[in-house]
Parts: structure tokens; sequence; C-alpha cells
């Protein structure tokens, strides 16, 4: 769920702005960076935050190429 909102986060961006998110420690925390940047976004920082959270810190990259 936490990348089906980040995705819809970053849609409503302009290409180039950045979003910060706050994640729990695990898995999301590795899957929303990790699956960011397979879709064209920027991973810009991803820091340990106070108790068990992390701040991932992405930039919207150019919109993926429309399907012939």
């Amino acid at each position: 769920m936490s990348w089906v909102k980040t995705r819809v986060a970053l849609d409503r961006l302009a290409e180039g702005e950045v979003l910060e998110v706050l994640l729990a420690a695990g898995p999301s925390a590795d899957d929303v960076p990790r699956t960011a940047a397979e879709d064209g976004h920027v991973v810009l920082a991803i820091e340990p935050v106070a108790g068990d959270a992390v701040r991932v810190l992405l930039e919207k990259g150019p919109p993926a190429p429309e399907l012939p």
C-alpha cells in the first residue's frame, strides 16, 4: 500500500519536483525506493529518523514513454 500512495503523490508532481516519504522500517522502506527507481524516479536520500522510521526523498522523473 505504501508504494500505491507514493505513486499517487508522485503523479501529482511536475517532473523534477521532490517528494518526501516517511515509512516504517521494514519491507516498505526497501520496496518504495527500489520501485520508484525502476519507474524512472531519482532516489535522492534514504535516511533513518527517530524511532523505527525512514525518510525517503524522491525526485519525479520524466513520464514513461507511451507504448505503441
